[in-house]
């Protein structure tokens, strides 16, 4: 297909209002369910499925599978940067507000790790510190100082690598819409976050408790700057 014609095409797939506002949803880097984003845009389940596809056949959005749910999110940066220059003329864009209750959007487990806003921002934190480079569909390997980090943390990385699953992968967060640490190390991160004391699992639920004390003893054992608070 020519570059013009191309273009038209991607012009044409913006151009419909409901299709737009699941588009500038997705601006702030979350992904969404089509269930959410058919009611971001004020259609039916069905219509938003089609939309959907549309945008993704497109190469506009990028869907990814969690268990059984499909979360869609923009398909890049190119993408972002070319939503965000039309919003210059058009205005600002939908935004998107989480019902998760607060304390299971602060942390809570996630089948054998940890998720919440707590579990991605450490998440980010491993990442912005080149710890975590990319291995395969959503998967981790350390990288050479993460992997010292980690086994100055009191990891044994070894015994982690030698389970018979994945050693680390990007997990989506239900609540958040970014990934946190899932896998062996992301299990053996919770795992020493109780053990420590860093964390307290909740009786009657899935949720975690993380105190300011708990949070920046936990960034400590990393040798990151830690925060007043949990996120």
């Amino acid at each position: 297909m020519d570059a013009d014609h191309h273009l038209a095409r991607i012009a044409s797939a913006i151009g419909d209002p409901a299709r737009a506002r699941m588009l500038c949803c997705l601006l702030d880097g979350h992904a969404r369910t089509s269930t959410e984003l058919s009611v971001v845009a004020q259609v039916s389940p069905s219509t938003a499925s089609a939309h959907l596809a549309r945008l993704r056949d497109d190469g506009l959005l990028r869907q990814l599978a969690q268990g059984k749910h499909r979360y869609y999110s923009l398909a890049g940066g190119n993408v972002a940067a070319a939503l965000e220059a039309l919003l210059v003329v058009a205005g600002p864009a939908t935004t998107f507000k989480a019902t998760a209750p607060h304390r299971l959007r602060t942390a809570r487990t996630c089948y054998d790790h940890m998720a919440g806003s707590v579990a991605v921002a450490l998440h980010d934190r491993f990442a912005h510190q080149g710890w975590l480079e990319a291995e395969g569909e959503n998967a981790y390997r350390l990288s050479p100082e993460g992997e010292a980090r980690f086994t100055e943390a009191g990891f044994d990385v070894a015994a982690l690598r030698r389970q018979r699953r994945r050693f680390a992968c990007a997990c989506l967060d239900w609540s958040e819409r970014r990934p946190h640490l899932g896998g062996a190390l992301g299990a053996a991160l919770l795992g020493m976050a109780l053990q420590k004391g860093w964390a307290e699992q909740d009786l009657d639920s899935r949720a975690l408790q993380v105190s300011a004390t708990g949070w920046r003893r936990l960034l400590a054992a990393f040798s990151l700057e830690a925060d007043p608070a949990p996120p």
